[in-house]
């Protein structure tokens, strides 16, 4: 079992920045794909970034250059560093992880029409005032 507890969202103004933090604990073999994930009020939940245990990353288009996603030295801290946020990023940002490392960022990419993540946390808002 994985458990996955977000923190660090907020209200911003358009412009600012935010930085989401992700604590992992379980099983780290279960852990091989972590992940940011959002849904705003009204929208299906999409893939933001997503880092394997190689250490490849993705992000969707939508916040590439904007967005870092990271993890401290023992993976047991997923970060999302939030900069230049527009109005459009406001959501409910999820952490996930997968057992799945190899497929990870197809995973992350595809969503949701591929495979689901294995596991979740409950979420954390963030709000992006114009």
């Amino acid at each position: 079992q994985v458990q996955l507890v977000e923190s660090g969202g907020g209200s911003v103004q358009s412009g600012g920045s935010l930085r989401l933090s992700c604590a992992a604990s379980g099983s780290t073999s279960s852990r091989n794909c972590m992940a940011w994930l959002r849904q705003a009020p009204g929208k299906e939940r999409e893939g933001v970034a997503a880092i394997n245990n190689d250490g490849e990353i993705t992000y969707a288009d939508s916040v590439k250059g904007r967005f870092t996603i990271s993890q401290d030295n023992s993976k047991s801290t997923l970060y999302l560093q939030m900069d230049s946020l527009k109005p459009e990023d406001t959501a409910m940002y999820y952490c996930a992880a997968d057992q799945n490392g190899p497929h990870c960022l197809y995973q992350l990419v595809t969503y949701p029409l591929g495979p689901e993540f294995d596991y979740w946390g409950q979420g954390t808002q963030v709000t992006v005032s114009s």
